[in-house]
């Protein structure tokens, strides 16, 4: 494992002495004749080294700072209630208050202009003693350099890359959105289409996954069942109803806009649910508890990144990737085909 990186090494990267390292990090080059090429040489250095110096440094070296990092790939943090990011969010507050941890929020930006995926701007959580990252992607590069300088990470959702060494917390999509399957076509359901976005994220990987699981268990047809789009209207609607459809399921997106377009589609048509048409969706949409699909454990998932990002950097043995099951939601949305379909 490497270690990481010191005063030393920047001093000998810039071709400048310690002590003038040590100056210019501190900021304490006051009354100091130092060229500003002297000073950049040394900041640029630190930086592509992934230098971090110690936020308290009256404190013995091996002691904790009691302080994790959140670190979130958009420019801000996401606040609305009603938000997706919300009720992780606070349950990351409640356990890092349960177990007498501090948080410090990372943007991305940095203060310094970079993209939120830029390596200087994420290898600067390690002012934290580890870090919780949220986000649909992930930057390999600093990621890979975290974990291979031994800093605690985790991260929130299911993440393969980097040959499956990211620790994380999870949902378990797959199994919750084939149970969804399982449901409907116990109730009947023959023709099934599944609308998803048309972003590559792991989360939606992983509730296709499971609804192509679900309809090859049940011998359905898998070819033409997905389909990939931003948005749905009401002549979308009206043709798969025309081609047999009886049961359309949804992705639920961070932002639920495909789930809100898919029932407003579904009403501006004028089909009835659950007589004409049965509708679920992967997840819980916004202020619709009569929807069918299931719970994503945000909050809980907030509380168990902590709880294995603690465990981390205390050097407790814990497994380092977890899934959480997700409630099912039987909603009212969804029954047998429609006399519609009966017809046909």
């Amino acid at each position: 494992m490497a270690r990481a990186p010191r005063q030393a090494d920047i001093a000998a990267a810039a071709g400048v002495s310690q002590t003038t390292v040590s100056l210019v990090l501190s900021g304490n080059t006051d009354g100091l004749r130092l060229a500003e090429a002297t000073r950049q040489r040394v900041l640029e250095a630190a930086e592509q080294l992934g230098y971090v110096p110690d936020p308290v440094a009256t404190r013995l070296a091996s002691a904790s700072n009691r302080m994790l990092g959140v670190y979130t790939f958009a420019s801000a943090f996401p606040t609305a209630v009603d938000g997706f990011y919300y009720p992780i969010l606070a349950g990351i507050e409640a356990e890092a208050a349960a177990l007498g941890q501090d948080l410090v929020l990372f943007t991305g930006t940095g203060g310094r202009g970079e993209p939120p995926d830029h390596r200087a701007a994420i290898r600067r959580t390690r002012i934290a003693d580890g870090c919780l990252f949220f986000g649909r992607h992930v930057p390999e590069e600093p990621i890979d350099w975290l974990l291979g300088v031994g800093f605690p990470l985790v991260y929130v959702g299911r993440r393969d890359e980097l040959g499956g060494r990211i620790p994380y917390v999870g949902a378990d999509y797959v199994a919750a959105s084939a149970a969804v399957i399982e449901r409907l076509v116990g109730l009947g359901h023959r023709q099934i289409r599944y609308l998803r976005s048309p972003v590559d994220a792991l989360s939606s990987t992983d509730r296709e996954q499971g609804v192509l699981a679900g309809l090859s268990k049940a011998r359905l047809p898998v070819r033409r069942a997905v389909v990939r789009a931003e948005g749905v209207d009401a002549a979308l609607i009206r043709s798969w109803m025309d081609d047999g459809v009886t049961a359309v399921v949804v992705e639920e997106t961070d932002t639920g806009d495909l789930s809100a377009a898919a029932l407003a589609a579904i009403s501006e048509a004028g089909v009835s649910l659950p007589e004409d048409l049965s509708i679920a969706v992967l997840g819980q949409p916004r202020d619709r508890p009569d929807v069918t699909g299931f719970e994503v454990p945000r909050w809980e998932l907030g509380r168990r990144a902590v709880r294995l990002l603690v465990d981390q950097i205390s050097g407790a043995r814990r497994s380092d990737q977890q899934l959480l099951e997700c409630r099912p939601i039987p909603g009212s949305t969804v029954g047998p085909p429609g006399t519609t379909a009966r017809r046909r």
